[in-house]
């Protein structure tokens, strides 16, 4: 008999995993529109197909719940970014991993998880007990993005005299910040890009590097 590849040894999620998965999809989907006090469980229940009392199976309590969302958004944003990162070419230029990571952090949070944009909403509103596991995640996202920003400036591809700790919060921030603000039909989430992007260049980035805005 052949052998079973890796793939194939995987087993798939039990019902009841996947049933886990369903609840903490449907949390981030009502905690990242609701926030925090606004986030009942029977809300949960009714997006995740499933009874309240059920939740109660695989969460002691609402905030429990709650604190694996964001956890998990914190945990997989940092994922997704590390991920594409890791992935470019070896020779790519400092500067434009700021680039890449700039547009991915956008794009993962903006457009393609609950989790991250249910974190970064609830970063401030969700109890201080709360807040120690996400934390830690974020605190692991936050070397990257320092690392991302010591090789630009070891490589002088930052502007002179530039406080390259308070450039790297600001940035962050202000990324975090358009969960809040941005209005896909006001603005195309690409336009959003573009502009964050810039202000990397032209802000923080050496003279001479406003070319690399387009790519």
């Amino acid at each position: 008999m052949a052998q079973r590849s890796a793939a194939q040894q995987v087993a798939a999620p039990s019902k009841s995993e996947r049933t886990r998965e369903r609840i903490l999809d449907a949390a981030a989907h009502v905690l990242s529109r609701k926030g925090y006090a606004g986030t009942r469980l029977s809300d949960v229940a009714e997006v995740a197909e499933v009874q309240a009392p059920a939740i109660y199976y695989y969460f002691p309590s609402r905030d429990d719940l709650i604190e694996e969302v964001m956890w998990a958004g914190a945990h997989r944003v940092r994922l997704h970014v590390q991920s594409v990162l890791e992935a470019l070419p070896e020779d790519t230029e400092p500067i434009d991993r700021i680039l890449v990571a700039v547009e991915e952090h956008l794009r993962y949070e903006l457009s393609i998880s609950d989790y991250t944009t249910a974190s970064v909403r609830n970063a401030g509103q969700v109890p201080e007990q709360l807040r120690t596991r996400p934390a830690e995640e974020e605190a692991a996202y936050s070397r990257i993005w320092r690392d991302l920003f010591d090789e630009a400036a070891r490589a002088g591809q930052l502007r002179d005299g530039l406080d390259v700790n308070v450039s790297r919060l600001l940035l962050l921030g202000s990324m975090n910040w358009a969960a809040e603000w941005w209005n896909p039909r006001m603005r195309s989430l690409a336009d959003l890009v573009a502009a964050a992007r810039s202000l990397v260049l032209h802000g923080m980035g050496a003279p001479g590097l406003g070319e690399r805005a387009g790519r």
